[in-house]
């Protein structure tokens, strides 16, 4: 289809553009994080499922303390941030983790954390535009809770996700696991250039209302 090629040739362009022109910004960000608290510049997050289940890792600036994720599994005193996390769509609001640094807090409010995601595009294991991608975790996680959210979920994986798409502008972790793939499988039904451009749009808007953080 026309549709994929045109895609990937936008997602290609505008991801090594906003690449070069953000690299001032990414070496500033790198450096707050650095002498914020120690760790890695990138999250040290579990890997994330995309087209057709394949995994990958994606890239997004260190927001939390180091081994964060691995603290939230096995540290007793977060088991209720883990049970949140885990009804939540695998997200905590950044007001609530006591994980989140102070540089981090601000990278969350305004979606900078999210921006080396550009590489991810420009890999092709992302899109500009599309479904969330799953935590490694998280689908057998939700579809034991959720099981007639399966068909949704494997229409989801059949397309690349995205840094943004109908989940992150209507609510993000405000809306529940069905409603949430219920949206992306509409978006890999009903997906063209018009329908990624009113997302990208709509994207502006919500980054300013931090929704979902």
């Amino acid at each position: 289809m026309w549709y994929f090629f045109i895609k990937r040739v936008l997602d290609i362009t505008l991801s090594l553009v906003g690449l070069i022109v953000l690299s001032p910004l990414f070496l500033v960000v790198a450096a707050a994080i650095k002498l914020n608290s120690t760790g890695p510049v990138f999250a040290d997050a579990p890997q994330r499922v995309g087209k057709h289940q394949k995994v990958f890792k994606m890239l997004k600036f260190r927001s939390m303390i180091k081994n964060a994720h691995l603290l939230l599994r096995e540290d007793p005193q977060l088991k209720r941030f883990y049970e949140s996390y885990k009804t939540s769509n695998f997200k905590i609001p950044t007001e609530k983790d006591p994980r989140i640094t102070k540089v981090g807090r601000f990278l969350r409010q305004t979606s900078i954390d999210e921006l080396p995601q550009l590489i991810n595009v420009l890999r092709g294991e992302m899109s500009l535009v599309g479904p969330r991608a799953f935590h490694n975790d998280e689908i057998q996680e939700q579809l034991k809770n959720f099981p007639s959210s399966k068909q949704n979920v494997e229409k989801a994986l059949s397309v690349r996700p995205g840094i943004t798409g109908p989940w992150q502008v209507s609510g993000r972790s405000k809306i529940g696991f069905p409603e949430r793939v219920r949206l992306d499988a509409e978006y890999a039904k009903n997906k063209s250039l018009l329908y990624d451009l009113a997302l990208l749009v709509r994207t502006i808007p919500a980054v300013f209302r931090g929704e979902g953080n």
